[in-house]
């Protein structure tokens, strides 16, 4: 099936009658849904990706398929529900021994059999680019990372490199003009794309920014430290200008797209991997908030998965619009393939749980019929513990696996999950729970079960944090 599926999609470029147009995601880390200064950050400067949603569309229902990286990063590559990839965790996790409950033996990394979007598209004739953060190999295994994956290429920060900054000899050495690693990073993006002149090309410009460590380009944190309103909701200056760096790269790659005559014939896509981090074993860190939403990274609430997200492709998509329509990283995959003219069915990577959101570019008041889904049987720094969710419409009811206790929110009049209703609606409870298990079965989700080792006192013991 591979093998026909590799056949129909190189005629389908050699002989359709319109060019298959390039594909950009940018894939920010831990940013948050209001990081941008178009999804109402009061702080951060983003000047180029608020352009780029003056330009496109802006969705303001986007969610990442988990609380964490990985997961979402491993829906990105296969359209998959992380629950039932059974890669639920960061890799490669973290343990509390002493937990109310034991975490199932999930996958600590993509399993090779997955058919990842660069295997999909290289197939289909396209140049394929990885750059940046891949967090999906298995731990202490070789032969791995975004090559054995289908990318052609894949560039990561020099060796050397101290959380953001590369070391003085790598500078010299490579004769940079900067010693931050995004602007590196960036000088790859773009020279690969500069590379790309007979193929279409597929550029996964996965940033590592704004993750800790809290690092930003020295210029940048000195211009946001005269800018601090104590008042404001955003006023960490280091993290503002990490958010910055971020949004000039971008700024630079759509630049360097519009110098090579490629731009109108390209699709680009931004969005974040997961909330943005807002505390840590019960602590609020400074370092970002994501309000009006609750909660961030790791929670089992609106703030650790809702996320900025954007798309842009010239000819398709209406200029400066906003959809509501509930969207997912799972999406991605269809939505790639589809666009590139490509077959987006099971015959090459089975079980795909997204849908192409082509339809919403072109009108973003579309809906999809579906409900969406969580499940993260871990526990998490800056979170509540194992939990399953299922938003349908405005209603968003969360299952907690440690005591079974349910959460119940209408999120289309209380946005920050306040008021819980789970005893105001038992129909809609009994509801939507009957359906969130019935999920769970479908994808054959792993649950947590209850630690014979479990100690009060010492519960939220974590040999290693993230």
């Amino acid at each position: 099936l591979y093998l026909l599926f590799l056949f129909i999609a190189s005629a389908q470029l050699s002989h359709g009658a319109k060019k298959a147009p390039n594909i950009i995601l940018f894939l920010a880390d831990d940013l948050g849904w209001t990081g941008l200064g178009c999804f109402g950050s009061d702080f951060y400067e983003t000047p180029n990706l608020d352009r780029l949603a003056s330009k496109g569309v802006k969705f303001t229902n986007a969610y990442a398929a988990c609380t964490v990286c990985s997961p979402t990063r491993a829906s990105i590559m296969t359209g998959m529900y992380p629950a039932r990839l059974r890669l639920t965790d960061f890799i490669a996790g973290q343990n509390r021994p002493h937990a109310k409950t034991t975490i199932p033996d999930w996958t600590k990394g993509l399993e090779k059999e997955r058919t990842t979007i660069a295997e999909a598209l290289k197939a289909g004739g396209y140049r394929t680019i990885h750059v940046g953060k891949w967090h999906l190999d298995f731990p202490n295994q070789n032969d791995q990372g975004p090559t054995a994956h289908g990318f052609d290429v894949s560039h990561d920060k020099p060796k050397g490199t101290r959380g953001y900054f590369i070391n003085d000899k790598a500078v010299s050495d490579l004769g940079l003009k900067s010693n931050y690693s995004t602007d590196y990073l960036t000088d790859k993006a773009i020279e690969e794309i500069e590379r790309s002149q007979d193929n279409p090309f597929f550029l996964y410009f996965a940033y590592n920014v704004p993750h800790t460590p809290i690092q930003g380009r020295e210029d940048l944190v000195a211009y946001f430290k005269e800018k601090v309103d104590t008042s404001a909701t955003h006023r960490n200056p280091t993290y503002a200008a990490m958010v910055k760096s971020l949004d000039m790269s971008v700024g630079r790659v759509l630049d360097a797209l519009d110098e090579s005559g490629k731009a109108e014939n390209t699709l680009i896509v931004f969005t974040s991997d997961n909330g943005g981090l807002t505390q840590r074993n019960g602590i609020h860190d400074g370092f970002t908030e994501n309000l009006p939403l609750r909660r961030g990274k790791g929670s089992a609430y609106e703030g650790g998965v809702r996320v900025p997200a954007i798309a842009y492709w010239p000819g398709t998509t209406q200029s400066g619009v906003e959809s509501k329509t509930p969207i997912m990283t799972i999406d991605y995959y269809r939505t790639f393939l589809d666009a590139a003219g490509l077959p987006g069915d099971e015959s090459h990577n089975a079980s795909v749980d997204g849908e192409s959101i082509i339809p919403v570019f072109k009108d973003p008041s579309h809906s999809i019929d579906r409900d969406l889904y969580w499940h993260y049987p871990h526990y998490h720094a800056g979170g509540d513990g194992p939990y399953s969710s299922i938003r349908s419409g405005d209603w968003r009811l969360v299952e907690f696996h440690e005591d079974g206790q349910l959460e119940l929110y209408h999120i289309g009049d209380d946005l920050g999950e306040s008021s819980n209703l789970a005893a105001n609606y038992p129909e809609k409870r009994a509801q939507l729970l009957a359906d969130l298990r019935k999920w769970r079965r479908s994808v054959d989700a792993q649950m947590p079960s209850p630690n014979p080792n479990y100690d009060p006192a010492n519960a939220t013991e974590v040999p290693k944090n993230r």
